[in-house]
This record gives structure tokens, sequence and C-alpha cells, in this order.
């Protein structure tokens, strides 16, 4: 996987600030059930919290480097005794079709709501500006 941007980083590591840890590494180490815990973790969420039990620095971020080389995905972050973890899904990552808007559908003819209405304001004849000011018809 290529390396992440300094950009990259600092926007996952926001994403990352809320999470809880998922998967937690217990004194045994990075396990192959460890590992399969870890990939079905980033399969559903694509970004995860690792905690490390053991209290050894160097040893983390051997587990750390294990499992990005064994799960093709990318660092984000080794912070005390958590890592953050990145692969995106391939699933996910497929732009998706804009929805299309709906058809509109062509205004229907109007139909007079009162026929004896609309048959006299037919035959009336349009009113002069000046009559309409004071309120006058016809």
């Amino acid at each position: 996987m290529d390396p992440l941007t300094p950009t990259q980083r600092r926007a996952l590591r926001a994403k990352a600030h809320h999470l809880e840890p998922v998967v937690i590494v217990g004194h045994h180490g990075m396990t192959p059930a460890v590992l399969h815990e870890i990939d079905v973790a980033l399969l559903a969420h694509d970004l995860v919290k690792v905690r490390v039990l053991g209290d050894d620095r160097d040893a983390r971020e051997a587990m750390l480097a294990q499992a990005c080389a064994a799960l093709d995905c990318a660092p984000v972050q080794h912070l005390g005794k958590v890592l953050v973890l990145w692969r995106p899904n391939p699933e996910r990552a497929k732009p998706k079709a804009p929805p299309q808007p709906p058809a509109r559908k062509k205004p229907a003819a109007r139909t007079p709501v009162d026929p004896v209405r609309e048959r006299r304001r037919a035959a009336r004849p349009p009113a002069s500006d000046q009559s309409r000011r004071r309120g006058r018809t016809g």
C-alpha cells in the first residue's frame, strides 16, 4: 500500500479520535487469529483502533509493522498502547452513479374549478387600469 501523505494521515487521525479499540492484542502477540480479527474489522470499518497490552514500545512498533505487512494496510498512528490502522475498502471505493432526478410530469391542462365563473371571466371585457386602481369594475 502506498504511504499516506501527512494531510491524509491528519484527516484519518481526526476520524479515529472518536473511535474505541475494536481489537485487543494480549500477551500472545499478533497471532493469526488476531490478524484475522483486524482484517474483519478493516473490511467493516476501513479505520480501526487496536489496543496492545504489552509494555514494550519496540514490540508494539514491530506488531504495527507486522500487521501492516500482513494485511496490506497503512499505519496511521501509534499513540501509547493504541495503534490506528487504515485500509480502504475496494467495494466502497467504487464511485456510485449519481441518482437521477425523477422525471417531471408535464403540467396537466388547468381544469376550471367553477365552470360558470370561468365563462363569466371569459365573456367580461378587461377592466382599464384606472378603474382597477380605484376599486371600480367595468
